[in-house]
């Protein structure tokens, strides 16, 4: 990425906690219980790219190729120049694969350290309207409407924290009668330089259930 790439996506995160435009992904709370939220998305766009590492330096590197998408790194619908794409939120990574036990407490451990990370699309584009990467380290894909369990939280998002939030939101689902369906993921939401107490973190995963089409229960 150039350096002036750099600096205007360095100006763009800089504003994203103070600017109410900015996009995130449509869906509806079909439960809450303190932190915990099980939530029905509708289907979305994203720009994905697979890194390795540990978390940190993966979602550096993830972050710099699909910042790079999004700032003009591609080739625009019309063939004709290159085109930015707005910013979104959150910023979410995934390792790939990951064991899940549905004991208390859970770990999810990424087998060599190897992550997608992905950014979703705004809505107004289609697949036939957005640029096409330059990088063929970025994909587009369609994902379709899913339900999504979610435990939020502030401060910082390093491995530790993770895997204690996933362990929890795990605990959660089993005692719910909910069943994960795919593997967890880490979703951000503000630059890395916000305040600890301001940051906004999620750890979501696909559910199916629960059996009967039951409410989950509270903690």
């Amino acid at each position: 990425m150039t350096r002036a790439a750099t600096l205007a996506l360095s100006a763009a995160l800089a504003a994203l906690p103070a600017m109410a435009t900015i996009e995130e992904p449509a869906f509806e709370t079909l439960k809450q219980s303190g932190e915990f939220e099980i939530r029905r998305y509708a289907p979305m766009i994203v720009a994905e790219t697979w890194v390795e590492g540990d978390l940190g330096g993966a979602s550096n590197d993830g972050f710099r190729v699909i910042a790079g998408y999004i700032f003009g790194n591609n080739v625009a619908a019309s063939g004709a120049g290159s085109e930015k794409v707005a910013m979104t939120a959150p910023v979410t990574m995934e390792a790939a694969p990951t064991k899940i036990a549905m004991t208390a407490p859970v770990t999810t451990e990424p087998e060599g350290n190897r992550y997608r990370m992905h950014f979703v699309m705004p809505s107004q584009y289609t697949m036939a309207t957005l640029p096409r990467p330059k990088d063929d380290r970025v994909k587009l894909r369609e994902v379709p409407a899913k339900t999504m369990a979610v435990v939020k939280f502030a401060g910082f998002a390093g491995e530790g924290k993770v895997k204690d939030k996933t362990g929890e939101l795990l605990a959660w689902l089993k005692d719910a009668g909910f069943e994960p369906s795919g593997t967890p993921q880490l979703a951000r939401y503000d630059p890395p330089w916000t305040l600890p107490f301001l940051r906004r973190n999620e750890v979501m995963v696909a559910v199916e259930g629960p059996p009967g089409g039951a409410s989950p229960a509270t903690r």
